[in-house]
């Protein structure tokens, strides 16, 4: 089904999304949009949505599958104000987002849906969950030269680490700032602002709740790794859009050859690999 605009779509699709969880999906380009949006169908979402300008095209199969609603998605603030206008129509409602070419992982997914997952969030009373963005590329740039490609996929295996987020009294209670991958090792290319590769990429909308550009909100609780008890679940969203970038931007693209280095691995696609390199975890959730 498809809507003209944001504001026709909150008008006429409210009852479609009065129950989740519910995926946005924010394309910027054409690339792998069509994959994204079936693993995140395949991952049981109830609805996931599609964010787009009309030049994006999707298989008539799987567009029918999804909410699509037009729309700039290279817009000044376009993040922030979009989910922050989700959020104020659909409280009490788990939310996730991310762009075309990212991929969410989560402990056991594939044996176990996103609506098992979050509902053991839930129990351990958490209203939001920490998303390592873990940046994935082409392991050739001459086959692949927009440096994606399901096949040839790489990751880092290490080179992630976090530091303490600063705070006005000091570091804050629970969060940090997490760094590593393209961004770290490229960072001379990635403006100091989009370094981090921590997202809360699902959480709970609620009144009040707003999610800033940086991708943290304005309840600091939503921001925190883990409750003061123990550790909670983690998930992972496997990210070409960093490679994408480095290899579209004439600043960066002819300083850059190739990607892969000593510590590169081919990513298996499944949540174990991440479990084993640490870049997420299962808290308590057996």
């Amino acid at each position: 089904m498809r809507y003209e605009s944001l504001d026709i779509f909150l008008k006429d699709g409210a009852d479609l999304i009065a129950k989740g969880p519910i995926a946005l999906i924010f394309a910027e380009d054409e690339v792998e949009v069509a994959s994204t949006l079936r693993h995140h169908l395949g991952l049981g979402f109830k609805q996931v949505i599609l964010f787009a300008p009309d030049e994006i095209t999707v298989p008539q199969g799987v567009e029918a599958q999804v909410l699509r609603v037009r729309h700039n998605t290279r817009a000044v603030n376009m993040l922030s104000t979009t989910v922050n206008r989700i959020i104020a129509a659909t409280h009490g409602q788990w939310i996730y987002y991310c762009y075309n070419a990212e991929y969410l992982f989560y402990p056991f997914c594939e044996t176990r849906n996103i609506v098992d997952l979050l509902t053991f969030h839930s129990e351990e009373r958490r209203n939001a969950m920490l998303t390592y963005v873990v940046d994935l590329y082409a392991g050739d740039l001459n086959a692949y030269p927009n440096a994606v490609s399901l096949e040839d996929a790489h990751l880092d295996r290490s080179g992630y680490y976090a530091l303490g987020r600063a705070g006005t009294d000091g570091p804050k209670e629970r969060q940090l700032d997490f760094f590593g991958g393209l961004r770290w090792r490229f960072e001379e290319h990635v403006p100091k602002d989009r370094r981090r590769i921590d997202r809360i990429a699902l959480f709970r909308a609620k009144s009040g709740l707003k999610l800033s550009e940086n991708h943290l909100f304005n309840d600091e609780e939503y921001n925190t790794f883990a409750c003061p008890w123990h550790n909670n679940l983690t998930a992972a969203i496997g990210s070409f859009r960093m490679a994408k970038a480095l290899k579209a931007n004439a600043g960066s693209t002819f300083d850059i050859h190739e990607f892969t280095w000593h510590n590169s691995v081919e990513f298996e696609w499944q949540s174990q690999q991440l479990l084993d390199l640490g870049l997420m975890e299962p808290g308590q959730w057996f």
